[in-house]
């Protein structure tokens, strides 16, 4: 069946020509006898009258075939560019042109069979009997219209059928968009209710205990959680507003990895930061990605290994960099948070979303590293 399709597919382009020299064949064989009535015309006539009937089946204006048919058949009795005639006015015409050209019919029929009247012999037994025309009409005529009639009406109803099917096509990806976005601000709507409000509850008050304590040390303790707290609540308004009006999200650069780092020293972290190679452009897709995986490791440090030297490790290869988060072991477990235990899933799935691979897992020292190797191209 395919090679049928596509055996169909590579010859429709060149089907008008092939109905040209079809008709002017069969007019040539009409009027030489071998498929009609042999005309009593000299053979230059009839190769010319045959090659415009071939001309005309290939003629722009919609007129040409039906005039040139009419003449071949008054000329030579040729039924082949009437068949054809009859047939594309089937296909094309409507109403009153589609009317007008079977009245037209009528007065080239009957001149027809005065021409064979008064030429005598086969011609008239062919075509100038009654019975024989009445035949002849239903054949070249009626029978051909009928067809293209059915033709177009199929044509026109597959279009109507096409048109509508794109028409719901459109609508249904209309609905999921709103359903989307709809989505979306149910999400963001929760999110502001139920997170916002409690970070922003955790400022309020890391900045009245930095305010009100007199214990150095609870004074830095209380301004590093309310400057963290502000940066969530930062993070958390870029979010929603992805999630009300679904812009993309801005793209972290390198400096978004060293304030990652920053941030971690500022919290007792030993953080070591190294980079290999020649830091070049890249999407902003990849950047998301390195920075998220340099987050999701020193976040997993902070809850497991909180007094453990880390180092964070970026190569930059000429097609992919490798960013590495490694740990040294730790002597005491960290505090106790909450997570739902599917960071290394998702980002796992992150990387590979990218055409990247993560790796995670204990190293020999008795540590833990976190590496992913992220293209930098688009993924394959």
């Amino acid at each position: 069946m395919t090679t049928w399709r596509g055996a169909v597919r590579r010859v429709e382009p060149h089907l008008p020509v092939l109905l040209a020299l079809t008709v002017a064949a069969a007019t040539w064989a009409s009027a030489t006898g071998g498929l009609g009535v042999r005309a009593p015309l000299p053979g230059v006539v009839v190769l010319l009258v045959a090659l415009a009937t071939g001309a005309a089946v290939l003629a722009s204006r919609p007129w040409v075939l039906p005039a040139v048919a009419a003449a071949s058949w008054l000329l030579l009795a040729a039924w082949a560019p009437v068949v054809v005639a009859s047939w594309r006015a089937g296909v094309g015409l409507r109403g009153r042109p589609l009317a007008a050209y079977l009245l037209g019919t009528v007065p080239v029929m009957l001149a027809s069979v005065a021409v064979g009247g008064a030429m005598g012999g086969e011609r008239r037994l062919v075509v100038a009997t009654p019975g024989n025309a009445v035949l002849f009409y239903a054949w070249l005529v009626i029978a051909p219209a009928v067809a293209g009639l059915w033709i177009g009406a199929r044509r026109d109803a597959l279009a109507a059928l096409r048109d509508r099917a794109d028409r719901l096509e459109r609508e249904q990806e209309a609905q999921a968009e709103r359903v989307r976005v709809e989505e979306r601000a149910r999400i963001a709507r929760e999110m502001h209710d139920v997170v916002a409000h409690r970070v922003s509850l955790m400022v309020v008050h890391a900045g009245a205990l930095e305010v009100t304590t007199a214990d150095p040390a609870t004074v830095e303790a209380a301004a590093l959680i309310r400057s963290t707290g502000r940066a969530a609540l930062t993070d958390l308004r870029e979010v929603l507003g992805v999630l009300r009006q679904g812009p993309p999200l801005p793209s972290p650069g390198w400096d978004a990895v060293d304030d990652l780092v920053r941030e971690s020293r500022a919290t007792g972290l030993r953080v070591s930061r190294a980079d290999e190679g020649t830091p070049g452009p890249v999407p902003g897709a990849v950047a998301r990605t390195v920075h998220r995986v340099v987050q999701e490791g020193l976040t997993n440090v902070r809850k497991h290994a909180p007094d453990a030297a880390v180092d964070v490790r970026l190569r930059h290869l000429a097609d992919r960099i490798e960013v590495a988060v490694r740990n040294d072991p730790s002597d005491r477990p960290g505090p106790v948070l909450p997570g739902a235990g599917l960071g290394l899933v998702g980002l796992r799935e992150r990387v590979e979303l990218t055409g990247g691979r993560l790796t995670a897992g204990p190293t020999p020292a008795g540590g833990f590293l976190l590496c992913a190797l992220v293209p930098v191209g688009e993924p394959t």
